[in-house]
């Protein structure tokens, strides 16, 4: 049962992740002189060495088994979360932070979409309505400005699939993050190895930048420690409230900061997200309300009889 300090204490969580993520933008910018390729690997290296630190604190590491026949998903949204964060780093490292922002406003009406041709999940009227106005802000993209946004599809479809199919894993936040950094760590330590017998490996020339590298452990665990310990208090519909923080944060960032152009395709584009994400969003409220007050008439009907 959640009670009010449940409540408070997960939003301070909540908060914090999805502000950890819309400043993320800022510190692959400090490392953007860094090909994408070597700081991924660099990601996924120290990512596992951290996650499985942690575990190890919390007595877990020992508890943490897993189904064999699960490894062929495991591997895939492994892959599919390895494709997310490399398109973000080659994203804001080459000045597209405002096209990662719209990929991650995308991703909730994605994963709506996904439910329904996947898993053959019934949407709502309004929902539809939401599905049809991003749809027609990609068309218009397409049609008039004769561009696609595909750093934002890239980033919204992969993780839209690696939540699709990490869903019915049933794993442990961070053991499961630390499995699936476990099946391409391998790759990434090889890729180091391969850069340093070539002599174009960045890392150990600068302190600083080593610094910096190794910190992308701590960038990927620490914000999803403190989503994992949301989802325990915050009901699934306050969660959702959430995510907009995010890539409304990155969006600021990349306008105001690094002077990203936004112009008359991107407000359009926007705009429209947007108005789906307002009715996306009413049209979840709307809907928990009703459940509620169905829940409350079905308890007072019950305790009459």
């Amino acid at each position: 049962m959640m009670t009010d300090r449940h409540v408070i204490t997960g939003s301070y969580f909540a908060l914090t992740a999805h502000l950890f993520w819309g400043v993320v933008p800022v510190y692959f910018k400090w490392v953007d002189h860094v090909p994408p390729l070597e700081i991924l690997a660099h990601r996924v290296v120290w990512a596992l060495i951290l996650l499985v630190a942690i575990l190890a604190y919390l007595g877990e590491l020992k508890r943490l088994r897993i189904d064999r026949k699960l490894l062929p998903t495991i591997a895939l949204t492994a892959s599919l979360l390895t494709v997310n964060w490399l398109v973000f780093i080659y994203a804001v490292v080459n000045e597209n932070i405002v096209e990662t922002s719209l990929g991650y406003f995308i991703n909730p009406l994605v994963s709506i979409f996904l439910g329904v041709v996947v898993l053959r999940e019934t949407m709502r009227p309004l929902q539809w309505v939401a599905i049809g106005i991003a749809a027609s802000a990609i068309v218009l993209q397409l049609v008039l400005f004769g561009s696609v946004p595909w750093i934002a599809l890239a980033l919204a479809f992969s993780f839209g699939f690696y939540g699709l199919f990490r869903k019915n894993l049933n794993l442990h936040a961070i053991g499961g993050l630390a499995l699936e950094t476990l099946f391409v760590a391998p790759i990434g330590l090889m890729y180091l190895f391969y850069l340093n017998a070539n002599s174009t490996l960045v890392f150990g020339g600068d302190l600083q930048v080593d610094f910096l590298l190794a910190l992308g452990g701590f960038v990927t665990s620490f914000p999803l420690l403190c989503f994992a310990a949301a989802v325990t208090r915050l009901p699934l519909v306050m969660m959702g409230m959430f995510q907009y923080i995010a890539p409304s944060l990155s969006l600021i960032i990349a306008v105001m900061f690094y002077n990203e152009p936004f112009e008359l395709s991107d407000m359009i584009t926007f705009g429209l997200i947007w108005l789906a994400l307002v009715v996306f969003s009413f049209e979840m409220f709307a809907h928990n309300k009703r459940l509620q007050r169905q829940q409350s008439a079905e308890l007072s009907t019950n305790s009459e009889t």
